[in-house]
């Protein structure tokens, strides 16, 4: 299951946001997206994991608190091509 997850604290990382998942299952991966231009947070990021286990993170996280901020969390939707 890939999950998105906002509202992250700027300062977050890839590996801060792995941790934060792994207690529901083994996290495939994590991703914290950068600026292109700034090479800073944008604020969100996307996990993959298994499908009970995302399931199970999705309900336990989703408006809790973290870093002072209330993270907003689903199931990511499929990206469409936008260079067309």
């Amino acid at each position: 299951m890939n999950i998105y997850v906002g509202n992250l604290p700027f300062t977050t990382g890839d590996q801060e946001l792995s941790d934060l998942f792994s207690q529901f299952g083994a996290v495939q991966s994590a991703r914290v997206i950068l600026d292109r231009e700034t090479g800073r947070s944008r604020g969100f990021g996307f996990i993959e994991i298994g499908d009970e286990d995302g399931q199970k993170a999705i309900d336990a996280l989703n408006g809790t608190d973290f870093g002072g901020r209330p993270l907003k969390i689903n199931e990511a939707e499929a990206r469409q091509d936008r260079r067309r």
